[in-house]
């Protein structure tokens, strides 16, 4: 459960902390007093998307954080547990027993598996505070237990600690396309729904493997004659990593061959000497042989002696390299114009494909499609063999898919239609009606189902279409009882609804309450509303009030003590005129709905 909720500079919240408690929170005010904007945290909070424009004017940033008690288990595991039996009497609507369900401070294993997989260190308390300030730039620092994450990563811990529904949620359920997937989080068919796709998904891979082997007849062989001529150009050419850098070398070498033959034979004569003439290896040769003979009377010369003997080998080394470079000047007649054609090939190689190596990829792919086109005949028989087994598994995997749903859609039009008929709606029907998927070969990735919710409000009318049936009120109920019989009573973290009263009044309004109160008896509820009858029921209630001082306006959150909710009711009842007997009357719904929790306790 959500413990404390702490605002800052959100929209004309300048501050505000509300402390939350067990059960079910009320939230009532005036019309723009800000009740949606403490939604707005609570979305913010649990990763929802958020803007600039939710800062308040005059303010550098907006801030809110929050500290949650420990959640237990996820909702997809609901209709699991009743259909292995544990603990859910098959006669009642009223969802499992409760003895034995997870304290609100022991983390749930969501949360857990959530603190692991993200390397998030988990407080000693099992508490978890998370906070997030939006900046005038539009970023987003977010942080949990002091460690920053991302908005993703928020939103991941979020939905286990919150499950919020908006005034607009309600409108999913006239978006048929959706009825599956709730059908699917009821069932807690991820398993399932995971080895279908799994199977499907190889289907998939294989009808592409297929189409592109199918290419046309015309296509093939133009393709064939491409590739057969890249390859021959490049298997002639016998390319080799390097080989342009070598032979632009070479041919520099060459066309400079004649002044660089002067000069380093006149380089090398000076070093080794000539036939008239004494080369300087020579002399420094001689200049060493004498030194070593005075050296033998004055130990002064050794040093220079070793000096002029090192001399003496790097002469020889200098001399030795001229030779060898003087070497490699030497060409025979041609060479030049054969390294211009090798050279002019190379160039056209390079600017064809890229580069030497470049080219020698494309080489070894072409030689692979080709063999891989030559041979696709009789490759498409195997893959076509291939694909029919993936088709068989495929449609296996979506037959148990499909039967598991509807074993859980005949529980869940069991108990969706017990939820509205103690939401004032008795002669309600539910059917969940089944179709074949429009998909090629009858499956799409949800399988071979297709699934739309039918209604009918009132008894002897024939179920139709929600968005077709249903009034605002109805769909206020509808969305209610489904989010009741998902839930199934396990504490999955807690359940926001802004505005769940929508199109309700009278006796549906009181029901809405009740049907709250009771949710409230195994979760956390906080709910924003405008009706008296849900407001009665609250454990805790707070009044959003807005005033203006200094020209700025301000919105203030109080928790109302049994005199101030007496006042609320009231005039939430009569408006602006609280009477005596407006407040007369409001003691005794809360007396009454008092009463009514007790029951059941």
């Amino acid at each position: 459960m959500i413990k404390l909720l702490h605002i800052e500079n959100i929209a004309v919240i300048d501050k505000a902390d509300i402390e939350f408690t067990e059960g079910l929170n009320v939230l009532t005010g005036e019309t723009g007093a800000g009740k949606s904007i403490i939604i707005d945290a609570l979305s913010a909070v649990a990763g929802g998307r958020t803007s600039r424009e939710i800062i308040r004017t005059g303010a550098s940033f907006a801030y809110v954080s929050a500290v949650f008690s420990g959640q237990a288990e996820g909702p997809s595991q609901t209709y699991k547990k009743r259909r292995d039996g544990e603990g859910w009497d098959e006669h009642s609507s009223n969802g499992p027993e409760t003895d034995n369900m997870p304290q609100d401070t022991d983390l749930a294993y969501n949360v857990i598996s959530w603190f692991n997989d993200n390397s998030v260190e988990p407080d000693e308390s099992g508490d978890v505070y998370i906070s997030r300030k939006i900046s005038a730039d539009g970023k987003s620092v977010c942080r949990v237990n002091g460690a920053p994450v991302t908005a993703a990563q928020l939103r991941e811990l979020g939905a286990a600690l919150l499950d919020i529904h908006g005034q607009n949620d309600g409108r999913k359920l006239l978006d048929d396309s959706a009825h599956l997937s709730y059908l699917d989080i009821f069932g807690g068919l991820g398993a399932e729904l995971e080895t279908y796709r799994g199977a499907y998904k190889k289907l998939c891979e294989k009808r592409g493997e297929i189409e592109k082997l199918s290419v046309g007849e015309n296509e093939k062989s133009r393709r064939i004659e491409v590739l057969k001529h890249s390859i021959t150009e490049l298997e002639r050419a016998k390319l080799r990593p390097g080989e342009h850098d070598e032979i632009s070398s070479r041919r520099e070498l060459l066309i400079n061959a004649s002044k660089l033959t002067e000069n380093v034979d006149a380089a090398f004569e000076a070093m080794y000497g000539g036939e008239n003439t004494a080369g300087a290896a020579a002399l420094i040769i001689d200049a060493g042989a004498m030194l070593e003979r005075a050296a033998r009377y004055s130990d002064e010369l050794r040093p220079i002696c070793r000096q002029l003997n090192d001399l003496r080998y790097n002469a020889q080394d200098i001399s030795d390299a001229l030779r060898d470079f003087r070497a490699r000047l030497d060409f025979t007649p041609g060479e030049l114009d054969e390294l211009e054609l090798r050279l002019d090939t190379l160039k056209r190689i390079i600017r064809k494909y890229g580069g030497e190596e470049e080219a020698l990829s494309y080489l070894e792919k072409a030689v692979f499609e080709l063999s891989d086109i030559e041979s696709s005949a009789g490759r498409l028989v195997k893959l076509e063999i291939e694909f029919g087994n993936r088709m068989q598994e495929a449609r296996s995997a979506a037959e148990k898919l499909s039967e598991t749903r509807k074993a859980a859609a005949a529980m869940l039009e069991r108990e969706v239609c017990g939820e509205l008929e103690q939401l004032n709606m008795p002669g309600a029907r539910f059917n969940i009606e089944f179709g074949e998927s429009k998909g090629e070969y009858g499956l799409s990735g949800h399988g071979k189902d297709e699934a739309v919710f039918l209604i009918s409000a009132n008894a002897g009318e024939e179920p139709g279409r929600i968005s077709k049936i249903a009034s605002g009120g109805e769909l206020a109920r509808i969305m209610l009882a489904m989010k009741n019989v998902i839930s199934g009573g396990v504490d999955s973290g807690a359940m926001v609804f802004d505005e769940i009263d929508a199109g309700v009044s009278g006796i549906a309004a009181q029901r809405v309450g009740e049907k709250l109160a009771k949710l409230a008896r195994h979760r956390q509820v906080l709910c924003v509303t405008h009706l008296p009858q849900i407001a009665v029921m609250a454990d805790a209630h707070f009044e959003i009030r807005k005033n203006i001082s200094g020209g700025r306006t301000y919105t203030h959150v109080t928790n109302l003590d049994f005199e101030g909710r007496k006042k609320e009711i009231a005039r939430l009842s009569g408006g602006e005129n609280v009477t005596q007997t407006t407040l007369d009357s409001a003691e005794e719904q809360l007396t009454a709905a008092g009463t009514y929790k007790k029951q059941i306790n």
